[in-house]
């Protein structure tokens, strides 16, 4: 290629003066970064054009312009000297061609792609696509259309350095492709505009000429009656002053506009959306406190924590008309009955029911809704469900709002934030309305499973209210009362045709299901009358009685193992307590120790917090090991494991370290820990036992699997008064302070005072 070149550089004059008096070739090359005014060998690349001075001319302003044109391509090799310019060994470098059809096909492919590039691109002449036909070598044609084009520096370089005919031909087949694309939709976006001015001017035009034609027939507007009806929609609606102030410039814009317009549709949605609000209208609240309570007990058995919240709201509400809706969030397991007992609450008040789910939501615009600018816009799903109900003081659920996420399109956690605040909701503010909305006389219910993924500011705006696991007692009485009634009625059978002795209802309870809510009691009923409508569809039985020892050829064998809550005593077996979102777990933690020196390995899919507290308990466990009973030289050369069964299921939490502590003392000093006992509660290094949570749920779980006896840390003794009667009666609490405590009551003779 033949290129002028201007040299301006002091070292790059020197040298171009003597090649051109001697015998007029040099070496380019490209500099790696182009910033650098003064480069070094190692910031130039290693492959460049060896070229041929043509002709050299000298400017006013010091400079040289030169005109060199590429002979070969070249290698550097060692650099000899770099003064007063850079001397180095250039290598010729020969094109590798591999003749054969292959290379035949890339070629025409090549000149057909850069024949169609030259006829979209304005900046190409014509000719360059006539000299690349008479270009006989392919690595010449690759060259000449890479020169052409205008390409990155690196994309150049690349080519420069590519030996191999076929793959700079390859390359340059898709920088063509590229350039094609790019340029074939611009021509397209091109076309688009014209055409889209054409049909804008045409269409003005003969809406001018209908307007006309329509004035002299003396024909009626049919938007003129659209517009009179949206007006006395809006006039119905006792829009707020800012929102009628808005609704009445929109209705000017559309008086405006022609009824074809893109623009009518848009505020046309917009005032349907402003006229269907329900701004002024609201059910009227039934004040009857006992009438309230009876449908909530109807609906819901226990959960007494959450009918006395909404019982003192309704006084309240008796006292003081105009009270703003609490924001109430129901925490608790899966299956207790946390959604439905919003429908519950909105018939004890007399009010609507509406219900939004935010588990997955992660764009911002869902809660707050888009902007008009937007095709498609429409507000959120907050406004979306007050239209809905057509009331605006309707019992709104907001379900698994902790199951809410956050990505690149917002965070609707922070959009709740003015929804959910009381002091705040009176003027919710839509994207898409840009008008105020009142949302304070609106009874928010909010579910959860946790309270840890809620941000700590929404969190703050709610009243939480615990929800814990049922008893077993208490699942027998909702089956009896709620489960099976429906589930007849959902089956097509009478109340004769299936019947479950009370023995058998336990049975599932104990070996089918465990669980803290009773949804998977409930499938294991329908299962049972699944069957039973087949076998009375069948006409073989006219009644089924489902007795305990009937269970097996409904469900099949037990799910659920026996207890094993009174098994043997065993060393470094010991029974802790856990708490999911899922409710109370019972959990083993097993201690092993064997010959060797490398310390203490922890398995069961433990999380930071639990390893910690393993060794927490081993460091209180060497620092105490006499007064345990333990040799204290036994560390040096003992390997100790630590495994919690149920490898599969990830655990953490800091309320397993009283459990470890016992574990490592049991297998140390070789004494067995009782069977029928388990325990909670995290520890220090100074051997304190702290309080944890989830106190109910534990306990819960506890009596689920037979165990009767639990220890405790003292500062969870007011956590007490949370569980049932009957619960509390049938199990014995043991609350300590130090871990001593936990060894005298858990292990065999343990020594006290640790």
């Amino acid at each position: 290629m033949v290129t002028p070149l201007i040299v301006s550089r002091p070292r790059s004059m020197r040298l171009v003066e003597e090649v051109a008096s001697g015998d007029k070739t040099l070496v380019l090359v490209a500099q790696r970064d182009a910033a650098q005014e003064d480069p070094a060998p190692e910031a130039l690349c290693a492959v460049g054009t060896i070229a041929m001075i043509l002709k050299m001319l000298k400017f006013p302003d010091g400079s040289d312009r030169i005109i060199v044109q590429g002979v070969a391509r070249a290698r550097l090799g060692p650099y000899a000297r770099t003064e007063p310019f850079l001397r180095a060994v250039a290598h010729s470098l020969a094109d590798e061609v591999k003749e054969g059809v292959a290379l035949e096909a890339l070629t025409r492919n090549v000149l057909a792609l850069f024949q169609r590039v030259v006829a979209l691109s304005p900046t190409l002449p014509d000719e360059l696509h006539v000299t690349a036909m008479n270009l006989g070598d392919p690595g010449k044609l690759a060259d000449f259309i890479a020169s052409s084009l205008t390409l990155p520096r690196e994309e150049k370089q690349s080519l420069l350095e590519t030996l191999s005919v076929k793959a700079r031909l390859d390359h340059v087949d898709r920088l063509l492709t590229r350039e094609l694309q790019v340029l074939e939709l611009g021509s397209k976006i091109q076309h688009q505009v014209q055409t889209e001015i054409s049909k804008g001017q045409r269409e003005y035009f003969l809406r001018e000429q209908l307007k006309a034609i329509q004035k002299e027939l003396g024909e009626t507007d049919a938007q003129a009656g659209d517009l009179a009806e949206m007006k006395k929609r809006l006039a119905s609606a006792h829009l707020p002053a800012e929102a009628r102030q808005e609704a009445d410039r929109e209705l000017g814009r559309l008086a405006s506009m022609h009824s074809s317009s893109a623009e009518y549709s848009v505020s046309r949605t917009y005032l349907d959306w402003l006229a269907s609000l329900p701004w002024a209208v609201q059910t009227q609240d039934t004040l009857h406190l006992r009438r309230a309570r009876r449908i909530l007990d109807r609906d819901h058995h226990g959960l007494e924590k959450v009918k006395e919240r909404i019982l003192e709201f309704l006084a309240v509400l008796k006292l003081k008309r105009n009270l703003k809706g609490p924001i109430l969030c129901l925490v608790g397991p899966p299956g207790v009955g946390k959604t439905s007992l919003g429908r519950s609450v909105a018939r004890a008040l007399g009010r609507k029911f509406v219900r939004i789910s935010l588990g997955g939501i992660r764009d911002e615009a869902e809660i707050r809704g888009h902007r008009r600018t937007y095709v498609g816009a429409l507000p959120g799903r907050v406004i979306q469900a007050l239209r809905k109900s057509g009331s605006r003081n309707p019992v709104f659920v907001l379900d698994e709002i902790d199951k809410i996420g956050a990505d690149f399109r917002g965070d609707p956690s922070a959009a709740l934030l003015e929804a959910l605040d009381p002091e705040q909701n009176g003027t919710f503010s839509d994207h898409y309305l840009d008008v105020p909305f009142d949302l304070s006389r609106v009874l928010f219910l909010t579910t959860a499973n946790m309270m840890d993924p809620i941000p700590p500011a929404l969190a703050d705006r709610m009243e939480v209210i615990r929800i814990p696991g049922y008893t077993e007692e208490e699942k027998r009485v909702i089956a009896q009362r709620h489960l099976l009634p429906r589930l007849l009625k959902a089956h097509g059978l009478k109340r004769g045709q299936l019947a479950f002795t009370r023995a058998a209802l336990e049975a599932v309870i104990r070996h089918y299901t465990r669980e803290a809510g009773v949804r998977s009691l409930e499938r294991e009923l329908a299962a049972v009358c699944r069957k039973a409508a087949r076998r009375v569809a069948e006409g073989r039985r006219q009644g089924v009685r489902i007795t305990p020892a009937a269970l097996h050829r409904f469900l099949g064998p037990e799910r659920i193992p026996p207890d094993d809550a009174h098994r043997k005593a065993e060393v470094g077996v010991v029974v802790g307590l856990a708490w999911t979102e899922a409710g109370g777990e019972r959990l083993f933690v097993e201690a092993t120790r064997m010959k060797g020196g490398k310390g203490l390995a922890l398995t069961g899919q433990l999380g930071d917090v639990m390893k910690e507290s393993a060794h927490a308990a081993l460091s209180y466990v060497r620092s105490h090991a006499r007064r345990l009973g333990i040799d204290p030289k036994v560390f040096a050369k003992t390997d100790i494991h630590i495994h919690v069964p149920e490898g599969a299921t990830p655990k953490d939490g800091p309320s397993a370290g009283v459990t470890m502590a016992t574990a490592l003392v049991s297998c140390l000093s070789r004494r067995p820990v009782r069977a029928d006992l388990a325990m909670t509660g995290e520890i220090t290094l100074r051997g304190r036992v702290l309080a944890v949570g989830g106190i109910k749920e534990k306990i819960l779980a506890a009596h689920r699997t037979g165990i009767r006896e639990v220890i405790l840390p003292s500062s969870n003794r007011g956590d007490l008064e949370d569980l049932p009667k009957d619960i509390r009666r049938a199990m014995r609490f043991r609350f300590v302070r130090r871990l001593g405590q936990v060894f005298k009551i858990a292990l065999a003779e343990a020594k006290p005072g640790a």
